[in-house]
């Protein structure tokens, strides 16, 4: 990840699914390289944005990272070496070819458009911001890629939702969906890093002997679960369980599906699970479901449970692949009845991969624009 050269992928990635995604050629010189944004850089997402864009060898001549005022002239050590933080500005920002926006949803409301005008860069937004606009495709490029060509601003899916798809997506296509029932199982690191730390001093505390304080989740987190995650809407769902709802019908284009979630947060740190239950239109064959999993890019299974091993947490925090197991017939639905569990890093798959994964996909548009 250098200004003059392209990184090679490390052996890792080389060898994963994830790899065969959309993955761009080698350049070799900075005028092939694009000027890359990152507004936000310091915080979770922006940080695996950056370390996302250095693993998969993207294509950067210049990082530029924009913040607020008071973080204006702060290093931030990246694999391009210290970059300075700039005060962000619309001018300023519109000066890259491709922007990475990894802040709250108000700020993207008041400057995604602005940044995405004739002239400038791609910006793909991390926040929910965009996400149900009709104007603006919400993307997973393993299964909608082609819903982002020709737009300059494009949302990244809910991080529960983008898990999700990555395994439902393959099922739909081959034995079609007549319903869907979730229930995920959300890391603390959901709540960012205020969210982390609230759950390892608690535990702390806890452990001490100590009364737990939380004001970042309703309730204490530490050897609990909290079916809580944003806030409840007039149905009886929250928003967050909407969001995996109403996400799912627009990138999976299906706007009349029966899907119905419910979030829980637990105390672990970092990747998301879910537990999903499909009525599916064709009977299910279970090894056809596995071939189409293997298969399926940004996949892996993890089915053996003879041998203990199925999707975890512990296990898939880091990767760039979604688990998938648990896989079995449902009893409720018969011979069209599925249940499966998936795991998925949320900061990665849920939200910088995703990111620089569209990016990838759109790098012709970028150069001709750029």
């Amino acid at each position: 990840f250098r200004p003059a050269f392209r990184a090679s992928p490390t052996r890792a990635i080389q060898h994963s699914h994830i790899a065969r995604v959309a993955l761009p050629s080698r350049i070799t010189a900075a005028a092939d390289g694009q000027v890359v944004g990152v507004v936000g850089a310091t915080g979770a997402v922006g940080s695996e944005v950056i370390g996302v864009l250095a693993k998969r060898g993207y294509p950067v001549s210049t990082l530029r990272l924009f913040g607020s005022e008071r973080s204006a002239g702060k290093k931030v050590t990246t694999p391009l070496g210290d970059v300075e933080v700039e005060a962000f500005s619309v001018d300023a920002a519109r000066e890259t070819d491709v922007i990475f926006l990894c802040v709250d949803g108000d700020f993207s409301k008041e400057h995604g458009e602005a940044l995405a005008a004739k002239g400038g860069p791609l910006v793909i937004d991390n926040s929910s911001a965009f996400r149900m606009s009709a104007k603006v495709p919400l993307v997973v490029p393993e299964i909608n890629a082609n819903a982002a060509k020709g737009s300059r601003l494009i949302a990244n899916p809910n991080c529960t939702t983008a898990i999700l798809l990555m395994a439902l997506a393959p099922l739909v296509k081959l034995f079609g969906l007549r319903r869907a029932i979730v229930s995920t199982y959300q890391a603390a690191s959901g709540a960012g890093a205020p969210g982390m730390n609230e759950l390892t001093d608690g535990l702390k505390d806890k452990l001490a002997g100590k009364d737990i304080k939380n004001e970042v989740f309703a309730h204490p987190l530490p050897f609990n679960v909290i079916p809580h995650i944003d806030t409840f809407q007039e149905n009886g769902y929250t928003k967050e369980e909407m969001k995996v709802t109403w996400e799912t019908r627009k990138i999976m284009d299906m706007p009349d599906l029966p899907l119905s979630c419910t979030a829980v947060r637990i105390p672990t740190l970092r990747a998301h699970s879910e537990a999903v239950t499909l009525e599916t239109e064709k009977p299910v064959d279970l090894d056809a479901m596995r071939k189409a999993l293997e298969e399926a890019p940004g996949v892996r299974v993890v089915d053996d449970p003879a041998n203990l091993k199925y999707p975890m947490p512990l296990t898939s925090t880091g990767d760039y692949e979604v688990e998938v197991g648990r896989m079995r017939k449902n009893d409720v639905f018969g011979d069209c009845g599925l249940d499966f569990f998936v795991c998925g890093d949320q900061l990665l798959r849920g939200a910088a991969l995703n990111a620089v994964l569209i990016a990838e996909a759109l790098a012709e548009e970028i150069k001709a624009t750029a």
